[in-house]
């Protein structure tokens, strides 16, 4: 017990960056909480505001012009195909700004995140995805239970607020999360697309700067079959023939 004291009295010293370097790591927590927390009040909130969107719109009876009394049965069908076909609508548009992302190779480029499953933000996008596509009746017309209808209303909901988040966290970070090396690949990838696709190139630059484009990003994002088809349709379009005289 004595070597102990000894010890202390002999290293009193260390206490000070020890206590520097203890209060830096609870500090890093502290932050890492906050921004953990703050994430997780903007989904609530952003949901609570899409679900509160979405029930004013249902609630409001649409104005027909038509008093002549409708059959219970037949009211209540044109209500389910009704809130099945703006779900649709809703459902199809989340859908189509994703594949914004995916088959564009630019915007691949400049939002890498969005296209990587690895991102927590964006696997959870993909998984909400997944629950409302498999959810989604297969025609406005189909026989679908009230408990059906909301839980595919709330998939929905669900599928759009995490795509939302997803896309706001992936154009914050953009490329931040490679390294100096990588993004001078991306930068430069980025300019070699500029000319693969520049209907002024000649037929022989484009084709050079697409396989230059596709080196760049080998190893760095992985790009859908159909992003690499949309680019070489770009790539092999020529120019316009000349007039005749």
């Amino acid at each position: 017990m004595g070597e102990f004291f000894t010890f202390l009295s002999s290293y009193w010293w260390l206490a000070f960056p020890l206590f520097g370097v203890l209060a830096s790591v609870g500090s890093a927590w502290e932050r890492n909480a906050r921004r953990r927390h703050k994430r997780r009040l903007e989904v609530l909130q952003a949901k609570a505001s899409l679900k509160a969107a979405s029930h004013g719109a249902a609630a409001q009876p649409a104005d027909t012009g038509v008093n002549q009394a409708v059959p219970e049965k037949s009211a209540h069908e044109g209500t389910i195909a009704g809130q099945l076909e703006r779900l649709f609508a809703e459902h199809d548009e989340v859908s189509a700004r994703w594949l914004d992302y995916e088959l564009d190779v630019s915007k691949v480029i400049a939002f890498p995140a969005m296209s990587d499953g690895r991102q927590p933000l964006t696997a959870a996008f993909l998984r909400a995805k997944r629950v409302a596509d498999g959810l989604r009746p297969a025609s406005t017309k189909a026989r679908v239970t009230k408990e059906q209808l909301a839980d595919y209303r709330s998939a929905v909901t669900d599928f759009e607020v995490a795509f939302d988040v997803a896309e706001r966290d992936a154009r914050r970070i953009k490329d931040s999360n490679f390294t100096e090396l990588e993004r001078k690949r991306l930068a430069t990838a980025k300019q070699l697309l500029g000319v693969a696709i520049d209907q002024a190139a000649t037929p022989a630059e484009r084709q050079l700067a697409y396989r230059r484009v596709r080196e760049e990003l080998d190893g760095l994002l992985s790009l859908s079959d159909d992003a690499i088809e949309g680019l070489q349709k770009k790539v092999a379009l020529q120019l316009p023939p000349p007039t005749p005289h």
